[in-house]
């Protein structure tokens, strides 16, 4: 859905492009090469942000179904830790050795 509105605002850019006759072509062509590359880097960056929440849910459905996730080199388990599913962070259980200890789901994988 995103892709078709980002399509109909680059025509609509250039159709007032056109309208504006005070512009010259080379100047309209680097406004719409600014536009177009603003909006390209918008779509990297979602597609970005989506696949690194893709991957955290991952983490955290393995954790909950008792497997265990490596994070920065510490071995995560549901005996030595819980999640805390707002801040999607793992905190080490009382009278544990991890005890206290915090690790975000985002550092596993």
């Amino acid at each position: 859905m995103a892709y078709i509105f980002g399509l109909i605002v680059v025509g609509l850019l250039f159709l007032a492009l056109h309208y504006f006759t005070e512009l010259t072509k080379s100047q309209k062509l680097i406004v719409s090469s600014t536009f177009f590359i603003a909006v390209s880097g918008a779509i990297m960056y979602n597609n970005y942000a989506l696949s690194e929440q893709q991957r955290v849910l991952e983490v955290i459905k393995k954790f909950q179904r008792g497997q265990s996730v490596r994070c920065n080199g510490i071995e995560i388990n549901a005996t030595f830790y819980d999640l805390s599913d707002g801040t999607q962070t793992f905190i080490g259980k009382e009278n544990t050795p991890h005890y206290a200890q915090m690790v975000r789901a985002s550092q596993c994988k």
